[in-house]
């Protein structure tokens, strides 16, 4: 059975809480997270790939083109999955 997005969403903000050792409670999914996190895009790169090797995916650099919120990240992942 496929995940729904809430499960996604759900799924990325707590693996990225517990990867940046932020409280989970203090994320939602239209967060920024360069900003949320103090993060910046080495270490986004950093977490997509334990999002990409937690979901067992794979996704193009063009598909991550100006994404910047859990949201449209979970939706990305939610395509492939």
């Amino acid at each position: 059975m496929m995940p729904t997005i809430d499960n996604t969403i759900e799924e990325i903000l707590t693996l990225a809480a517990a990867h940046f050792n932020v409280p989970r409670e203090g994320l939602s999914p239209d967060d920024d997270f360069f900003k949320k996190l103090g993060i910046n895009s080495l270490q986004a790169l950093d977490l997509l790939t334990k999002l990409e090797s937690h979901f067992r995916i794979e996704l193009p650099d063009y598909e991550l083109q100006g994404v910047s919120d859990f949201r449209t990240l979970a939706e990305r992942i939610q395509s492939r999955l």
